[in-house]
């Protein structure tokens, strides 16, 4: 059993959603998004569990304790690296908290968080290379988003941070058959010129990029190396419709202004708030059906196994057995 008291707080620095939007657009090429899902709002997710991710790692290297990398369980994404303690692969829960009122009652006070659950989804602990002996670490990440274009003018006001992204339909990101797209054909409707940064994937699934200018009310041609496209980067708002031309595809694909979304997280503060091991989570988890309203959701968006939060172990009697181990 836990108490407020035991939970860690970490400091939350820019360069966390840094590495959180890089790492997020390098696995868009393998991303799933559920039947109605919004691609943006997942693509902030896995900014904010990479944040709180690696402001844990800071965190063991600033405390001397000790731990290793191991690759991700098959069922993650190829690029993805989990922290091992003491041998054992620490999966890291992490819940991202953007209501406002939510995240002053926290401040306000911590131990509502106890009642909450600590969700695992129940495909995830199925899956293969999993150990009874790995850790489940649950974390909270508590800031904002600028999701609409309201609020996006309101943080560039404010001299904030962005980073607009259109993400392609699927049938661009993951074609049926990996063939070059050859030229591409951009056009813009807008009354000024304006740079964007295309992404996608070469012959090799390496990721590659390029810039282009497109001038006001023309079109340029673009000789490239693509296989897929999975993003285009603006690094300002536009007002404007533009299209992308495939000769290949035999296909154009058309963005409007309201079209770009803001996956920036301006993050506030990192909990983490203990752990179970394995073996101890699905002895005691319950079911938690798709669709159900949650400390952290809505409505989640699949099925999860799920402990109180008061039912973790402190992270503090972890960490010194770790500690303890090496010695």
């Amino acid at each position: 059993m836990i108490a407020a008291s035991d939970f860690i707080r970490l400091p939350y620095t820019h360069d966390l959603t840094e590495a959180g939007i890089a790492y997020a657009l390098k696995s868009l090429s393998h991303m799933y998004t559920r039947m109605g899902g919004n691609p943006y709002d997942r693509l902030r997710r896995v900014v904010a569990s990479t944040a709180v991710e690696l402001a844990f790692r800071r965190h063991l290297s600033e405390q001397n304790i000790p731990f290793d990398i191991k690759s991700a369980a098959p069922f993650t994404d190829p690029n993805r690296y989990d922290v091992a303690l003491g041998g054992r692969r620490c999966d890291i829960q992490s819940f991202f908290i953007s209501r406002r009122e939510q995240i002053s009652e926290m401040k306000r006070n911590p131990r509502i968080i106890l009642s909450a659950p600590a969700l695992v989804p129940s495909e995830r602990n199925a899956a293969e290379g999993h150990s009874d002996s790995d850790i489940y670490l649950f974390a909270f990440l508590s800031g904002l988003v600028a999701a609409s274009r309201e609020d996006l003018k309101k943080a560039i006001g404010a001299g904030q941070s962005h980073y607009l992204i259109h993400a392609m339909p699927d049938a661009w990101i993951r074609p049926a058959q990996w063939n070059p797209l050859g030229a591409l054909v951009l056009k813009s409707e807008g009354e000024e010129a304006f740079a964007l940064e295309l992404n996608g994937q070469d012959e090799k699934r390496e990721l590659h990029s390029l810039e282009a200018v497109i001038p006001s009310r023309g079109q340029i041609e673009i000789l490239n190396e693509f296989f897929s496209l999975t993003h285009f980067h603006a690094k300002t708002p536009l007002d404007s419709q533009i299209s992308v031309h495939c000769s290949q595809r035999k296909e154009s694909h058309f963005i409007n202004a309201s079209d770009w979304s803001n996956i920036q997280v301006y993050g506030m503060e990192i909990l983490l708030v203990g752990f179970l091991t394995r073996e101890e989570f699905v002895h005691k988890a319950k079911p938690v059906s798709e669709g159900t309203r949650v400390f952290q959701y809505d409505k989640t968006r699949t099925k999860n196994l799920a402990v109180s939060i008061s039912e973790l172990k402190p992270l503090a009697e972890l960490f010194a057995r770790i500690k303890e181990m090496k010695q």
